[in-house]
């Protein structure tokens, strides 16, 4: 037994050896998700947060003092233009004209009497039976009496247009605001309650941006038909994401440019059917400022950010990997446009750049892209 014991080892050994001797197996390369990049005329959009206002917002304030009696509209309503708001008591202000009445026929009387007296002086003058003295008297007497009827007339006109202020209406048609003053309030000028609520036109309504001067230009290089691109469709982008169903438009800019900031204000003009857009909201105003020709383009997951500087994993015609420094530009939907670093039909990983070194070999599939969720956000930061 001892014998074939030894004649076994031998075997054994040399077994091992061979074993030894041979390489382990290579593991097969990965498998990764690729992409050509694609080369196509892209339009370049902006976006700005903007912040709604009414066109026309017409404070209601009360022009002269006294104490609210009605409120004749319910908050958050449609007026209309010359609709009756509130009631301030009236009758303070009715004894005012009927006291200017009584004083402006007390006037007119005496313009009469004035008015009798000197054309009585002017007959009797040539018979000598008054002196030239009388009627120089009397004619300024009938002046100053005209000049009182004059003022008395004033005094009623102030009167019944003070009357007339104790009915406060709508200078506009629009959406009426939260009353700030209650019934029974003391309310006019010089009081606490000198706004009493405001009427704002929202149809349409305007939404201003505040643009860089660099953006204002080339926005205007890129709209040259009419004076700060009017006409151009632009797109209101709600808080909830959804997008505006109107097409809106640059109403003006800002006479001037803002020297700290170096900004602009632009205001633009969105139809608004139903009112739905309030004075107050805010939202994203999106515009195409050009279009940029023979734009190389890759999927955004196919860029990534290594010390500030972006870089794709490109894999060549020998399915081995290369990482490559780009300089990325606009971003276009779910894609970013690629300025240098990259040319159109070049392979790029989208899906699996973890498992990737340089140099090492892949095997590349076809990357299947998730359908995009609109709306795209146009002119973010960017890598690069």
């Amino acid at each position: 037994m001892l014998r074939k014991l030894g004649l076994c080892v031998p075997l054994l050994l040399a077994a091992c050896d061979q074993t030894a001797d041979k390489p382990p197996p290579q593991p097969a390369p990965p498998a990764v998700e690729v992409v050509a990049a694609t080369q196509r005329d892209v339009p370049i959009y902006r976006e700005w947060v903007g912040t709604l206002d009414g066109m026309v917002n017409a404070e209601i304030r009360a022009q002269v003092t006294g104490y609210l009696v009605k409120q004749n509209y319910r908050e958050g309503d449609l007026v209309r233009k010359g609709q009756l708001l509130y009631e301030i008591d009236p009758r303070t202000f009715q004894a005012a004209v009927d006291a200017a009445k009584s004083s402006l026929a007390r006037e007119e009387a005496e313009l009469i009497t004035a008015r009798l007296e000197l054309e009585r002086i002017r007959r009797l003058l040539p018979q000598n039976a008054v002196s030239v003295r009388d009627r120089d008297a009397a004619v300024g007497r009938e002046s100053t009496a005209a000049a009182d009827v004059l003022t008395a007339k004033a005094s009623l006109q102030k009167a019944q247009l003070d009357l007339a202020f104790t009915r406060i209406v709508s200078p506009i048609d629009g959406i009426a605001g939260i009353s700030k003053a209650q019934l029974g309030n003391l309310v006019g000028p010089g009081t606490g309650d000198a706004v009493l609520t405001t009427v704002s036109k929202v149809n349409p309504i305007r939404v201003y941006i505040s643009i860089s001067e660099q953006e204002y230009l080339a926005f205007n290089r890129a709209n040259p038909s009419g004076s700060d691109g009017r006409g151009t469709g632009m797109e209101l982008i709600l808080a909830d994401n959804s997008l505006h169903s109107e097409r809106g438009q640059v109403y003006f800019a800002d006479r001037q440019v803002d020297s700290r900031t170096g900004a602009i204000l632009l205001a633009t003009l969105f139809p608004n059917p139903g009112n739905l857009l309030r004075p107050g909201q805010f939202a994203r105003v999106r515009a195409m400022t050009r279009i940029q020709p023979a734009a190389v383009l890759v999927p955004q997951r196919a860029v990534t950010e290594l010390q500030g500087m972006a870089q794709l994993a490109v894999v060549k015609p020998d399915n081995t990997v290369e990482f490559r420094k780009v300089r990325t530009g606009e971003r276009v939907g779910s894609q970013w446009v690629i300025d240098q670093g990259l040319r159109s039909g070049e392979r790029v990983i989208v899906e699996g750049i973890q498992k990737v070194r340089p140099g090492m070999p892949v095997q590349p599939q076809p990357y299947q892209a998730p359908p995009e969720t609109p709306p795209p956000v146009s002119g973010a930061s960017r890598p690069g």
